[in-house]
């Protein structure tokens, strides 16, 4: 399977996205959002939602979706990535609508994904236990739902859990998965203090929870883990890219013995360094989520490839910005510590870079 969208549409997709983030979501929006309720902008995810379909790029066209593939919700998660934009994109249009999607279950898209599609219903999946992504964190009885999961991006303002479950100590590959409103019973949300405020995390329990089951293959874990690491790279390049867009300019206006700081030799090598490692990180992303959208047996590897590469180079970038900025670049004023911060925190996502080498070292 190949996208369905021509490159120029692709392209003017992107502009659409990023005309709506410079007039919507500048550095001080982002900031009142981390501090309002759910920590999102709501009314940035409706303007995304109802003027572009950002929710609705993947979803096929018989869920009320746009019928594009994952290389466009790619663009549109790269472009929130180089905003730092605080909406739930990543976590409803991304990894809940993909769990469904890659789930195989007809009944559950036909009844959860035109409400994720429209951004009306608000997705979140919780998979994560205490210790990290390799055993769930909620155990599965006769569809009852106990257990503790963690690290549940949006947690706080979704409206369904999509949540993979196993039983007592069961490994990934046994894992079930089901639905649950969130305010069904024995379910309790507590938001999480976050390293990166942009970005909002919770802990969602459950008490016996009734669910309904989504029939999902035996690697739907492995289907979910692909999907979410192509995609995290899309937005890693995205902030890695903006980061060093930062320093470019500020090393340009800034003086240091009557000459800009850009003019220096040695600070043109290690911009023109982080400028490589972006593209560097753009290439290798592509290549993973042309993988996933073609359905091809070596998108996992790619996506495992993906998310070393572009979590150890955003890291390495955002670090090299902050240098560049010198003292402004560790105060709370400045924004490239913002994108420092969701560097170190994307790498942690569904499991971290030296479990991800596990799999392409095999």
């Amino acid at each position: 399977m190949t996208s369905p969208i021509s490159a120029e549409d692709r392209a003017a997709l992107a502009d659409s996205i990023r005309d709506v983030l410079r007039k919507r979501s500048d550095s001080e929006a982002v900031r009142r959002a981390m501090q309002a309720d759910g920590r999102i902008d709501r009314d940035l995810w409706g303007t995304l939602c109802a003027e572009i379909g950002v929710a609705a790029l993947a979803v096929p066209e018989e869920y009320d979706g746009a019928g594009a593939s994952w290389a466009e919700a790619a663009l549109a998660v790269e472009e929130l990535g180089a905003t730092l934009s605080p909406v739930p994109v990543f976590s409803s249009g991304v990894l809940a609508a993909g769990a469904i999607l890659a789930s195989g279950d007809a009944e559950a898209a036909a009844r959860l994904l035109p409400g994720l599609a429209s951004g009306e219903t608000i997705g979140a999946l919780c998979w994560a236990s205490h210790a990290g992504w390799a055993v769930p964190g909620v155990t599965a009885e006769a569809g009852l739902l106990s257990g503790t999961a963690e690290y549940v991006l949006d947690g706080e303002t979704a409206d369904t859990f999509i949540v993979l479950a196993g039983r007592d100590g069961a490994l990934s590959s046994h894992l079930t998965l089901h639905e649950v409103d969130s305010s069904a019973p024995g379910v309790t949300v507590t938001p999480l203090p976050l390293l990166d405020p942009t970005r909002a995390i919770a802990r969602v329990s459950f008490d016996e929870t009734p669910s309904t089951a989504i029939t999902a293959p035996g690697d739907i874990a492995e289907r979910i883990r692909t999907l979410a690491w192509a995609l995290l790279s899309a937005e890693q390049v995205g902030g890695a890219a903006r980061a060093l867009a930062l320093t470019a300019e500020y090393t340009s206006a800034r003086k240091q013995f009557g000459r800009t700081l850009a003019s220096f030799q040695a600070l043109k090598h290690r911009m023109a360094d982080m400028y490589v490692g972006v593209e560097a990180m753009r290439s290798i992303s592509a290549a993973a989520i042309d993988a996933v959208v073609a359905g091809r047996a070596d998108a996992a590897e790619l996506a495992a490839t993906a998310h070393v590469y572009c979590s150890e180079q955003y890291m390495s970038i955002t670090g090299e910005a902050v240098q560049l900025h010198g003292g402004i670049g560790i105060t709370w004023e400045h924004d490239i510590g913002l994108f420092f911060k969701r560097a170190q925190a994307d790498a942690q996502l569904f499991g971290q870079p030296q479990a991800a080498l596990q799999l392409v070292t095999l």
